[in-house]
């Protein structure tokens, strides 16, 4: 166990079903798995006023610290669930990726160019800190019954819902859910229970993570930044990989957490000995090649793994929903699994809450399935393509990736083609069928199935930020110069807010007036421009925006009939 962490345990309760015999009791939702996945989905419901099981076989959070690099569209997420300022805090903050041939730095990266977003690039923090975060937001929401200890046995899916029969230590009992949403990880029991595999490749090739605490500081005073060495001296290939025909390489990955534990994987290649590869007297000697015979430390966490790029054919089958790894796996490289895992549950959310509400079909659950396949098989090719390069597979293909790394020390076309792992990106869902094509120019990248971006802005005089008044709810996004607008404009942010689906306006004005706002609006002044700027907006300007913060449909002039049809569009209502 980490010195730095000490696990919770989660209490088990008997469950009233077993004190019911025969009963089995509906719910709205019934969720599988309380890690980050599990616990966004049921958060993020939760928040909506629904109520939700949320069931897990253990009493507490993952070991090691796995999922590790949270990238800014999920801290955003995080933000919207009651999380993301507890996960930023506790983190390890960076930007800056810097890429090693052997001794040699070749090039580095920013992730956020630009500045006046409220998250970075990334965030560094074990996995078990977020969970435990997540737990806490979760035990402070009304509508989430969280079981521990309780062990999902049987699923039986129905026309109108799913049958659950889940093991205690007190006994066997049952649950109907009218939906079903797995998120019991890369091994999913219960896509096993229904006959259900995931499809793509295994990579043949070993990895080697240690979390060490270290007692003095090291590379460049602790910087917190993410540096990866191709064919580092200190740890060399041992030649061909056995069983694979791939020539010898070498890769070495080194991160900073929180509580100052460093996060290092080492290559291993196919032939190595998990088990034998994880003891002390094999892992103590490859630290002490990386960061000196003399070096402190202690080991926190020791795992060897293969990773492997599969997913489901689709994500919705019937009342049971699919998110997270049980849905779809990538390689590490790249932090794209628990990112794309938070995004699912983001997508997810607001789509079941509205069927539930009676405000959508069921086929806007379909939506979901599609639109996250699509970005799974994006994650899955960026994964691939990152692997490939960073385990050549062929003597070409080693050579190939030698001579960029090395022209890449003083050409820049040559860093594009650098891959040590393209880093999470928000899913852009331009071919979504929820979208409104557009049918005016913008110039910006905010189109149609972009996730929204961040900007500085005041309300009631408080400096604050743009997504902070967005997500969880279906917004209009309308610029004008001040809060005086024209009857027309009145009467729609009106009849938005006072319809079944209620529409919330945020009013963009670019100087303050004085006057009372519209009712059923925000009003937000964009006091340096970026709002407009980013959205490629003028005087007149909407944008609808979902739920999960990502745009709708966009115009440069308020039409009421055209906002309700993108409105019916985005719900999968035509």
């Amino acid at each position: 166990m980490p010195s730095t962490y000490t696990y919770p345990r989660y209490a088990y309760r008997r469950p009233a079903e077993l004190d019911s015999p025969g009963a089995t009791p509906r719910h709205p939702v019934v969720v599988v798995g309380a890690g980050p996945v599990g616990l966004a989905t049921a958060i993020d419901l939760a928040q909506q006023g629904l109520a939700v099981v949320l069931l897990d076989d253990d009493d507490t959070v993952s070991v090691g610290s796995r999922g590790l690099c949270y990238a800014k569209r999920t801290l955003e997420v995080l933000d919207r669930l009651g999380c993301g300022e507890a996960v930023a805090a506790k983190g390890v903050t960076w930007n800056i990726g810097r890429t090693f041939f052997g001794n040699e730095e070749v090039f580095r990266f920013n992730l956020q160019p630009e500045p006046d977003h409220h998250r970075p690039g990334m965030v560094n923090l074990q996995q078990y800190h977020l969970e435990e975060f997540m737990v806490r937001r979760a035990a402070a929401l009304p509508f989430i019954d969280l079981r521990w200890k309780h062990r999902v046995v049987a699923v039986a899916p129905q026309d109108d819902g799913v049958r659950v029969e889940v093991q205690t230590a007190d006994g066997r009992y049952a649950l109907q859910a009218d939906w079903l949403v797995v998120a019991d990880g890369a091994r999913s029991p219960v896509r096993t229970m229904l006959g259900l595999e995931v499809e793509g490749k295994v990579f043949r090739d070993r990895f080697l993570i240690v979390d060490v605490v270290l007692k003095q500081p090291m590379f460049a005073g602790n910087s917190a930044e993410r540096w990866f060495w191709f064919e580092p001296p200190f740890h060399p290939g041992a030649g061909a990989q056995a069983g694979t025909g791939a020539p010898a390489s070498s890769s070495v990955l080194l991160h900073r957490e929180a509580d100052n534990v460093w996060r290092i994987d080492f290559q291993l290649g196919w032939g190595a000995d998990p088990e034998l590869e994880a003891r002390p007297e094999r892992v103590i000697p490859r630290l002490h090649a990386m960061l000196g015979p003399d070096a402190e430390f202690d080991l926190e966490w020791v795992s060897v793994y293969t990773f492997q790029c599969r997913r489901l054919q689709r994500l919705r089958h019937g009342r049971v929903l699919f998110a997270g790894d049980a849905a779809h796996q990538v390689s590490p490289f790249g932090a794209r699994g628990a990112n794309s895992g938070v995004q699912d549950a983001d997508n997810l959310g607001w789509k079941l809450a509205l069927v539930l509400q009676g405000h959508a079909s069921e086929a806007l659950l379909d939506s979901y399935s599609d639109e996250r396949i699509a970005a799974a098989d994006e994650n899955i090719l960026e994964s691939t393509r990152s692997t490939d390069f960073i385990t050549p597979r062929s003597q070409v293909a080693k050579d190939f990736r030698d001579a960029v790394l090395t022209l890449a020390r003083e050409h820049p076309f040559a860093r594009l083609l650098v891959n040590s792992g393209r880093l999470s990106v928000p899913a852009q869902l331009g071919r979504s069928p929820l979208n409104t094509p557009d049918r005016a120019v913008f110039e910006c990248r905010m189109a149609p199935g972009s996730a929204m971006e961040d900007a500085p802005l005041r309300h009631q005089g408080q400096d604050g930020w743009l997504l902070q008044h967005a997500g969880g709810r279906f917004v209009m996004m309308l610029f004008a110069p001040t809060t005086a607008l024209d009857a027309a404009a009145q009467a729609a942010i009106r009849a938005l807010a006072g319809a079944p689906l209620a529409v919330h306006t945020l009013l963009i004005v670019s100087r303050d007036a004085a006057g009372e706002p519209p009712a059923g609006c925000t009003v937000l002044l964009d006091h340096r421009q970026l709002v407009a700027r980013r959205y490629g907006a003028r005087p007149g300007s909407v944008y609808l925006l979902r739920p999960d913060q990502h745009v709708a449909a966009r115009w440069h002039h308020l039409s009421l009939p055209e906002v309700n049809a993108a409105l019916a569009r985005a719900t999968a209502q035509v």
